[in-house]
């Protein structure tokens, strides 16, 4: 209740109680007065002084009960939502973030990535006002999944046989769970672990999906292995909410399988605390009777059903809030990852181009050296248009700076010297020594601009800084990848194409 409707709510009861008691004293007196001469009339005039009186704690009812009844009655309360609202601070961020995804997607220029990212980011948006709970199954072919499926929701609800790999496809069930007003969504998913093509493709199937729970049971049946402990780590690392569940508990002594449990919690306690570790049987194996008949004892889950109706009472609305933003800020970085592919092959396009060019000019007026701060001019304007590709504005001033700037790293690292080295020797068993004088210049001017180039595109890539390791280290990085052998053997063939042979003319 606001400060000022308690506010008002305390005058109005003081008030009418004020004049009660000031209509009470002052119908006493009358009453007494009258009494003495007509006792007729004065009880005429209790009755009046009750109803009064009546009226008036009708009055102060009718005025209170407006600021109570929301608490006191709360299933009459006329804007009480079907369903719980997720929290409205988390719901905001994941709008953001949304909105943040929905303009980066705009960007992508593949028409049919771009609307599929577009359909994503609008089926996420309505789940923040309307969404089931959902619960996915994850493990091991052989570990049960089904069966516990068939055991929570009480009925047959696939395929159950020990056989790996019987859930071809997400199998997707719903139930109600009591105490929740969401429904549960359940999705028994492919086996992990499996061998094969078609294993991989259904590991990654299940891999997704999991992903994409509220509420992860991660299904084991024996000692945790390390490719599923790797899975759980990677799964709990991206911030999925997961309960280990240990399946066909009645295949143990207890003895063994408290210390199985033990060594299990040892070896998980850094992702999954204690409580959030369940064992059940959720298909326990036939005993055979003294008489010999064969007796099939009811599924022991009880405990995971018991954990994940905690859980979900608790923190239901906040695994959906949290899982809608995970699944935005996925699709966010989907959406960069597209857009700086697209950029890139824009971007190579650009370096192929200028490195060409470079070449050419430096072929036609060759210098006694190699000079890069001749071809500055050439690299600002490439560096113009790299900016152009990923969205920052560079002038041609600006790019001359940062031309010269990396001009003058490449010959303090070496590089120029280590280009033309590396040049002549590729170029001495593609062309004969006589031509080796009037290519070495070109081909090594068009090398370095590529180097040069590469080194800007990872600059633009981080925002237009270098990285912790400075220009330095991304230039160097460059020309340990752009000196590769089978790398070089393609660029010189591509270069004596272009500018290496002389023309009859002029041989």
């Amino acid at each position: 209740m606001s400060r000022s409707r308690l506010l008002t709510l305390v005058v109005g009861i003081l008030l009418i109680l004020g004049l009660v008691i000031w209509l009470t004293g002052s119908l006493s007196q009358l009453y007494f007065g009258i009494a003495i001469t007509s006792p007729l009339l004065a009880n005429i005039l209790l009755a009046l002084m009750l109803a009064l009186l009546l009226c008036a704690v009708a009055a102060l009812l009718y005025f209170a009960l407006p600021f109570f009844r929301p608490r006191i009655f709360p299933s009459q309360r006329a804007d009480r939502p079907s369903l719980p609202k997720i929290p409205e601070q988390k719901a905001e961020v994941a709008r953001e973030t949304l909105q943040a995804v929905q303009q980066q997607v705009a960007q992508i220029q593949d028409e049919i990535a771009r609307q599929a990212l577009i359909d994503r980011s609008r089926e996420i948006e309505q789940s923040l006002s309307f969404r089931e709970l959902h619960v996915v199954i994850f493990g091991t072919g052989s570990a049960g999944k089904t069966s516990i499926v068939n055991a929570v929701i009480g009925r047959m609800a696939g395929r159950v046989g020990a056989t790996l790999g019987t859930t071809e496809l997400g199998q997707i069930y719903r139930f109600q769970l009591k105490g929740l007003e969401r429904e549960i969504q359940i999705t028994d998913t492919p086996g992990i672990l499996e061998i094969g093509i078609i294993g991989t493709e259904r590991e990654n199937l299940a891999r997704r999906m999991a992903a994409d729970a509220d509420l992860l049971l991660f299904v084991i049946d024996n000692d945790l292995r390390q490719s599923e402990y790797t899975a759980l780590r990677a799964l709990t690392e991206i911030g999925k909410r997961s309960l280990l569940v240990f399946n066909k508990t009645d295949l143990y002594p207890e003895t063994d399988l408290d210390t199985l449990l033990d060594r299990i919690q040892q070896r998980v306690q850094t992702l999954i605390p204690p409580e959030d570790i369940v064992a059940i049987a959720a298909s326990p194996q036939a005993v055979r009777l003294e008489n010999g008949e064969l007796f099939q004892p009811e599924p022991e889950i009880i405990p995971l059903l018991r954990r994940m109706a905690a859980v979900l009472r608790s923190e239901g609305e906040d695994l959906i809030a949290d899982n809608i933003l995970l699944q935005s800020q996925r699709l966010g970085a989907e959406a960069r990852q597209l857009i700086d592919a697209e950029r890139q092959t824009q971007a190579e396009k650009i370096v192929d181009r200028y490195q060409w060019i470079s070449a050419g000019v430096v072929s036609v007026t060759p210098l006694p050296f190699v000079d890069l701060i001749a071809t500055a001019a050439i690299n600002a304007q490439m560096v113009v248009e790299l900016g152009r590709v990923y969205g920052c504005e560079i002038n041609l001033e600006r790019g001359k700076e940062l031309a010269i700037s990396l001009a003058k790293t490449l010959v303090s690292l070496g590089v120029v010297r280590g280009a033309i080295e590396l040049l002549s020797i590729a170029l001495q068993t593609n062309v004969g020594t006589f031509l080796i004088g009037r290519a070495i210049q070109g081909v090594t001017a068009a090398y370095l601009t590529r180097i040069a180039g590469k080194s800007f595109i990872e600059y633009f890539r981080r925002d237009q800084t270098w990285g912790d390791g400075g220009m330095t280290q991304v230039v160097q990085e460059q020309f340990q990848l752009n000196r590769r052998d089978e790398f070089i053997k393609v660029f010189v063939q591509d270069a004596i194409a272009r500018i290496a042979l002389p023309s009859p003319e002029k041989g």
